[in-house]
């Protein structure tokens, strides 16, 4: 399949269902997500790092960089385990990347108006709503990606091993707290998907509509390789301090009455955080994170609109 098409010039005629779109942005997704998940591994292991908080379980501190860290896990851990908690991963999306994208289309056409224009703040409150939904169906699955994540520089700690895969992952944490356990830090979750969608379906959306409208440019790869890098970088600048959070209170150990034992809720994790490590603790973890949002919107907007312009269908 070319990677360039033009919206008007469609490969060929097919139904442009609710399902279709559904299952093409999941498929998106997992494009996206295989090609930059190692920097999503590296940004929860960089965002755990000198978490003050943890010492009370015997967590070592340590400061490590970027690639230090990425490096690290390589040597120590192995290559592969770049992509530890990949299994999870591929399972949110199945849940949220279709669900986000329903939401969204569902919410511009509702609030659109009678031009057929989406404003800046239509949009954002589109981004909004639809990260939060969807973010809150997927949670479960999030939390098992992040302590599969962390489980590797746990073992490295000398902690013994709780798990080797997302199945015994899913049966410890049933175990530990329960169904509503799987819940643990959807809160500052959701308020990360909010965020992020903010900046990666309202950025995208409105920077490729001004494109097209006020730049004549045509609804091609261009212009979605153009709206995906503005996408990308106003997701990370939204949505780091709530990922470390989430990513925090996600990975935190849990007392035999299943609450964790470090932080009593995001208030508390975010207070901890910047006491013990200072206002920039809250953007820990921001490069790892905006090299991959940069490039996953890349591939997954251009992916995305390929496809259905492959199917004959509408782009986003």
């Amino acid at each position: 399949m070319p990677v360039l098409r033009n919206a008007d010039h469609p490969a060929s005629q097919a139904t442009d269902s609710l399902y279709t779109r559904y299952a093409v942005a999941v498929l998106a997704a997992w494009a996206a997500e295989g090609a930059t998940y190692p920097f999503d591994l590296t940004k929860t292991r960089l965002q755990i790092q000198s978490e003050v908080a943890a010492t009370k379980e015997g967590f070592k501190l340590e400061n490590h960089g970027m690639i230090r860290t990425a490096v690290g896990i390589a040597r120590q851990e192995g290559v592969f385990k770049l992509w530890s908690g990949l299994m999870p991963m591929f399972q949110r999306h199945i849940i949220y990347s279709g669900s986000r994208l329903i939401f969204y289309e569902k919410f511009r056409n509702a609030l659109k108006d009678e031009n057929g224009k989406t404003s800046l703040g239509t949009a954002s409150l589109g981004g909004l709503a639809a990260g939060s939904l969807a973010q809150l169906i997927a949670s479960p699955t999030d939390l098992v990606k992040v302590q599969m994540q962390a489980e590797g520089r746990r073992v490295l700690q000398g902690k013994p091993p709780r798990f080797t895969s997302c199945t015994q992952t899913y049966k410890l944490l049933y175990k530990e707290s329960g169904i509503l356990g799987f819940w643990r830090g959807a809160i500052p979750n959701v308020q990360r998907a909010a965020l992020v969608n903010m900046g990666d379906l309202a950025a995208y959306d409105y920077t490729k509509q001004l494109l097209i409208r006020e730049f004549g440019m045509a609804d091609n790869a261009a212009v979605h390789a153009c709206a995906a890098f503005a996408a990308g970088f106003v997701a990370a600048v939204l949505g780091t301090p709530a990922d470390v959070m989430k990513t925090r209170l996600m990975n935190q150990p849990v007392g035999p009455d299943g609450r964790g034992v470090l932080y009593r809720g995001m208030i508390d994790c975010l207070q901890q955080s910047v006491k013990n490590e200072g206002i920039l603790a809250l953007y820990k973890g921001f490069l790892p994170l905006w090299m991959r949002l940069g490039p996953w919107a890349l591939i997954n907007w251009i992916a995305f609109e390929n496809i259905m312009l492959a199917l004959g269908g509408k782009t986003f």
